[in-house]
């Protein structure tokens, strides 16, 4: 079974902003001809790889819920320029809207069990439509 890492969204305030995001970054790669790749950097270098990218994903904590994931299709250890050992997590562009499930703050990354995750949310079924305060409401109380 699939792991996962979880993730706080630093400086988004939904998903449409991480989608907007990546697209620019994905449009500058492009630009300035370098591989066209989507990645989030992270000093700390998971250890479980094999379990990571055999169907895991980064689940993003937005404004103090999981809202969205990106799929991990490689894990890319390498040393920056200062000598400090880094890891590119390698992801999916596209980002998969799932239920909303409260998370309270937490620094860096941690492993996110497969039965710990939120479902993704199919387009049409009427809560990814509704307005971010009432969804977060009614996460809140336990009614979504």
């Amino acid at each position: 079974m699939a792991l996962h890492l979880i993730k706080l969204c630093v400086g988004c305030e939904s998903p449409e902003d991480l989608e907007a995001w990546v697209a620019m970054r994905l449009e500058e790669k492009k630009r300035r001809g370098e591989p066209v790749e989507h990645f989030h950097t992270t000093r700390m270098i998971p250890k479980r790889l094999a379990e990571l990218t055999d169907g895991g994903s980064l689940y993003w904590v937005i404004k103090g819920m999981v809202q969205c994931r990106q799929r991990l299709l490689d894990i890319r250890p390498f040393t920056d320029g200062e000598g400090i050992s880094r890891c590119r997590l390698v992801l999916e562009p596209a980002v998969v809207r799932t239920e909303w499930q409260p998370k309270r703050p937490f620094q860096g990354w941690r492993y996110f069990k497969h039965e710990d995750a939120p479902a993704d949310v199919r387009s049409g079924e009427g809560a990814d439509e509704m307005p971010d305060h009432l969804r977060r409401e009614l996460t809140e109380l336990g009614l979504l």
